[in-house]
């Protein structure tokens, strides 16, 4: 039914506007921000069926308009406009759910916003809502107002066209007085920018001073440059301006099939284990989020990135994309932008690769373990803790042919001075990817043969000592094992280098957890527990500590007579031993540390006194 001229009529919303208005402001939106962001986006949704209405116009004929005084909040369009059945339709069923609701947002496929509730967000700010606006599909249709207010209730009026000269919309919000953070004019101008600063169509803020475009410019990598320098330095600059850092390099990301375009900023710094940082990502310009970590794969972690595109779906909030189909494909093809940008910098750019893995080792190992063309294009020039320093895995097999490979960073730190002394090549496998990845070396490499290190394979490269000198240790030997029984820590004497190294006391952390195993099955004999683990018991793996009989204090150790003061340097040898292998220490090996300390110094004290 039509209402005459200048009547009203109350009517009644179909929801709970009060709780649906505490569940966005609550639950579905982060923050009362987003109100302007919806009125923009109605007004762009507007405007994109304008053009469809009337394609031969320009681009520019049609736009948005802001106005803000600190009394006021003004959105106006050029848009397709509503009629009173419009008005019914979209905005008296704002979050129904129906089959007709389905078929609305099927329609508005082209449009930004697809789930009818957008304006309700106004109310987070504002306790009234007016739109005024006409239709530009009938050339003489009259105006129509419409009032929500936020007690659920609102009326709708039919005015002269006169009322709006021009086909469009308007929304006026009175804004509350504890809404002032988000309606001042400076603050409305900076949200505009903040959302609006890609969107197609001409958007401007109006003060009360004097108007000033939001979106002045196209997006960057839209507008043509001069030549691909000056391209890719303007590329730059806009990373720079949006994330805060010089990118190491910036990479164009396009994606026709979904009308996605943007760039991707390398970082130039390493990325702290566990950060994420998410990307900017716009649909059909307005800004869809900050934080989209959702766009990239998680190996993905050392670029940040500003696409716009066409055919990602938003959820319902609008502030997050959705998990579907078109995502997936998406992320897999902006993963395989990332690696052609590392696959040229390997090939052309040795000096940007170079800066490029000393930042983002972990991130391009994190990918390797997954990707076996990065494997073999970046593997040798990954960076590794070895026997001869950090380097390369290409340099490193270099001079070594048999590279040997610790399974924790204790280990290694156990054996590398000693090793590197007996000319082994030893990585440190302890950290993340490390010891796997070492392992696929001679899948590059083929003249190269990988093993993991093992005691064994340390000792055998130890000289023993001759026969008259491992006879007249005999004595400290017997007492120092006696001494180290309790942690089931065998005691030899050798030589190697360096000299300066009084001892090395070889351990693995298998060896440790199967003696832990075995002692806790000899203390629950008996009973069921008993049985399982002493099915499982087999002969524990001892610890060995090795004495150097090229050090001078290992030298005057051995010969002493005294069999406590031989017990106290034995146990002084083993703390030593376990401190530098910089492992975590027991209970009773700290405890022994902090004894044979002080009976050393007591029993220096005495033999000085």
């Amino acid at each position: 039914m039509i209402l005459p001229e200048n009547t009203a009529a109350d009517r009644t919303f179909q929801v709970d506007l009060r709780g649906l208005v505490d569940l966005l402001s609550h639950h579905l939106y982060s923050s009362p921000r987003v109100y302007l962001r919806e009125l923009l986006q109605n007004a762009v949704d507007a405007l994109t069926a304008r053009h469809a209405l009337e394609p031969a116009a320009p681009t520019d004929a049609f736009g948005v308009r802001l106005y803000a005084d600190g009394t006021v909040v003004r959105v106006e369009d050029d848009g397709v406009g509503l009629t009173e059945a419009d008005v019914h339709t979209f905005l008296a069923t704002i979050g129904r759910s129906s089959k007709r609701a389905e078929k609305i947002a099927e329609q508005r496929g082209d449009f930004i916003g697809q789930f009818g509730i957008g304006l309700l967000s106004c109310f987070l700010v504002a306790d009234e809502i007016h739109v005024l606006s006409r239709s530009a599909r009938t050339p003489d249709a009259p105006a129509v107002e419409w009032r929500g207010r936020g007690d659920g209730s609102y009326t709708v009026r039919v005015l002269p066209a006169t009322a709006r000269p021009r086909p469009g919309t308007t929304v006026t919000l009175t804004p509350r007085t504890d809404a002032g953070e988000w309606t001042r004019p400076a603050q409305v101008h900076a949200l505009a920018r903040h959302f609006g600063s890609l969107l197609r169509h001409p958007v401007t803020f109006d003060d009360g001073t004097g108007a000033a475009s939001v979106n002045p410019e196209l997006a960057p990598w839209a507008r043509t440059y001069p030549t691909p320098g000056a391209r890719s330095r303007a590329l730059a600059a806009y990373g720079e301006e949006v994330f805060g850092f010089k990118p190491l390099d910036t990479i164009e990301l396009d994606l026709p099939a979904v009308g996605l375009r943007g760039i991707a900023c390398v970082l130039p710094e390493t990325v702290p284990a566990g950060r994420s940082h998410g990307h900017r990502v716009h649909v059909k310009g307005m800004l869809l989020s900050e934080q989209a970590d959702e766009i990239l794969p998680e190996w993905a972690f050392f670029v940040r990135c500003v696409i716009d595109a066409e055919s990602l779906r938003p959820t319902a909030s609008r502030e997050s994309l959705y998990e579907d189909d078109t995502l997936a494909a998406v992320r897999d093809a902006l993963a395989e932008r990332l690696r052609a940008w590392i696959a040229r910098a390997a090939a052309s750019d040795p000096d940007l690769l170079a800066r490029f893995l000393q930042a983002h080792h972990l991130a391009v190992k994190s990918l390797a373990m997954h990707d076996d063309e990065i494997l073999r294009m970046l593997l040798p020039w990954l960076p590794f803790e070895t026997t001869d320093g950090h380097t390369t895995l290409d340099e490193f097999a270099r001079t070594h042919r048999t590279v040997l490979v610790t399974s924790s960073v204790e280990e290694f730190r156990q054996v590398a001075a000693i090793a590197s002394a007996a000319g082994l090549g030893v990585v440190n496998g302890g950290y993340t990817y490390d010891r796997e990845l070492v392992h696929r070396l001679p899948e590059i490499r083929s003249e190269v043969t990988v093993a993991d290190l093992d005691p064994a394979t340390l000792t055998a490269h130890l000289d023993p000592v001759d026969r008259e000198t491992e006879l007249a240790a005999a004595a400290y030997l017997a007492q120092a094992r006696d001494a180290l029984a309790v942690f089931d820590c065998d005691v030899a004497l050798r030589t190697f280098h360096p000299a300066s190294a009084p001892a090395l006391l070889v351990d693995s952390r298998e060896a440790r957890h199967e003696r832990t195993r075995s002692q806790l099955a000899r203390e629950q004999e008996g009973g069921l527990w008993g049985d399982i683990l002493g099915a499982l018991r087999q002969e524990a793996p001892r610890a060995q500590l090795i004495l150097n009989q090229l050090n001078p204090l290992v030298r005057t150790a051995v010969a002493i007579d005294e069999p406590e003061l031989a017990r106290t340097s034995a146990e002084a040898l083993y703390g030593q031993a376990a401190l530098l292998s910089r492992r975590p220490l027991k209970p009773a090996e700290s405890s022994l540390i902090n004894r044979s300390f002080l009976d050393l110094l007591a029993h220096a004290l005495r033999k000085d006194s």
